[in-house]
């Protein structure tokens, strides 16, 4: 048996790298103010239907969408904003109109062609901002990216950030992309043949060289931005020269999912090809209400955690954690190995990592795993420690052997640990 296509197993010599990554993400959420929240991870296949959009990538091709036993249509969630709205709006957080910021970290599903840093099952960490319009939000957010990426020591980043409008602006630059490439269609592969008169937007964001030359000389949202979505993207601009922050302005940025609007941003680094982005997000103000909700504004982001271990390996940045402090109890003989866990019982109690032999070894090779199992010291139980009432504790490092009195070996071995 081996995990399916798209899947993968996180092997506990590289947990630590996760724990590492985690640890991070978490600290920079708690000084941002940001807390936890957990998603169902399977959920109503409509949810995404109705957050999504019909027309992307994600539900019309990607989502594992099934029956249950109870004949009802759910989906394993494909991203995490749709469910987190639907914990919003479900036990009415907005009801106290505060700002709500939330954070989440878990595994999404997309059925896509598996390759470097993408899989079917995969792990994001992502946040959202919901019921804050003003643009020093999503000043907030974009730096809080930046600041994650800092943190971990990540170089060599380039911020792309663009408007795509609202409702009010993007249907005339809609109507513009669509008469723009009409002409071309011919030109265009076969998904953005589709996307033309569903989602022309997407057509800028495609991969295939045809679709890229086709968009040579394409119209460019920004220029057709009413005042007001205008206006807000001059001030996040502004916002982030004020904190220091570089970035790009690129036009053909849009998101996937048709709930963004005004702000659009991307993080690449570029040493992993062509799929350079390691977060994304952007404005979505009209999900809620899309959703059923009250009007509320939203911004947030998510970053692929696969991709982001990647580029953490390629500049050497995931620090190896030092080994702990431990101590192996090797036993020789029934009477011994109950005094053994008896130790081993009141050490953990201790704090102490304390091992033993769990498949009846000899006496060698009891300390042949000590010394495998880089333990610092073995203590060593046999028949004449059970006359003594004394352990003989063994220092792995140097050899020296000290006898403890079983009763004293809970207030020994702490302190040999902390002075070896």
């Amino acid at each position: 048996m081996q995990a399916l296509k798209g899947t993968h197993d996180i092997l506990p010599s590289e947990v630590y790298k996760w724990d590492y990554m985690e640890s991070v993400i978490r600290d920079v959420c708690a000084r941002y103010g940001y807390k936890e929240i957990r998603t169902p991870i399977i959920e109503a296949t409509e949810l995404f239907q109705r957050g999504i959009g019909d027309s992307t990538d994600v539900v019309s091709k990607e989502m594992y969408t099934f029956l249950d036993r109870g004949n009802r249509s759910v989906t394993l969630r494909p991203e995490n904003t749709a469910s987190a709205v639907r914990a919003f709006l479900e036990h009415k957080l907005y009801a106290d109109q505060q700002v709500h910021k939330m954070f989440y970290i878990g595994s999404m599903f997309r059925y896509d062609r598996p390759q470097a840093g993408r899989y079917r099952e995969f792990h994001q960490f992502g946040l959202e901002v919901l019921g804050a319009s003003s643009p020093l939000a999503d000043a907030e957010v974009i730096a809080m990216a930046c600041e994650i990426f800092h943190k971990l020591g990540l170089k060599d980043l380039d911020l792309h950030i663009n408007s795509i409008g609202d409702k009010n602006c993007r249907p005339a630059y809609r109507q513009k992309l669509i008469d723009f490439f009409m002409p071309k269609v011919d030109q265009l592969c076969d998904d953005c043949k589709e996307r033309l008169l569903k989602n022309p937007l997407r057509i800028l964001d495609c991969k295939e060289e045809g679709c890229k030359a086709a968009s040579v000389g394409a119209p460019v949202i920004t220029d057709y931005l009413c005042e007001d979505c205008n206006t807000k993207f001059e001030a996040v601009k502004k916002y982030l020269t004020a904190l220091g922050i570089d970035y790009t302005v690129d036009p053909k940025l849009v998101r996937g999912l048709d709930y963004y609007t005004n702000t659009a941003f991307e993080i690449q680094y570029p040493p992993l090809g062509a799929q350079s982005a390691v977060c994304g997000g952007g404005r979505y103000d009209g999900l809620v209400e899309e959703m059923g909700g009250p009007s509320t504004p939203g911004i947030g982001f998510a970053i692929g955690l696969e991709r982001l271990l990647l580029a953490l390996e390629m500049q050497n940045l995931i620090p190896v954690p030092q080994s702990a402090h431990k101590v192996y109890i090797a036993s020789l003989g029934q009477d011994a190995v109950i005094e053994g866990i008896k130790i081993q019982h009141l050490l953990r109690s201790e704090g102490v990592i304390a091992e033993m032999d769990l498949q009846d070894k000899s006496l060698k090779g009891q300390m042949k795993q000590a010394g495998k199992s880089k333990a610092d010291f073995a203590i060593i139980i046999g028949s004449n420690e059970l006359e003594e009432k004394a352990v003989t504790v063994k220092n792995m490092n140097n050899g020296e052997q000290k006898q403890v009195p079983f009763d004293n070996v809970a207030e020994y071995i702490p302190s040999a640990l902390k002075n070896n």
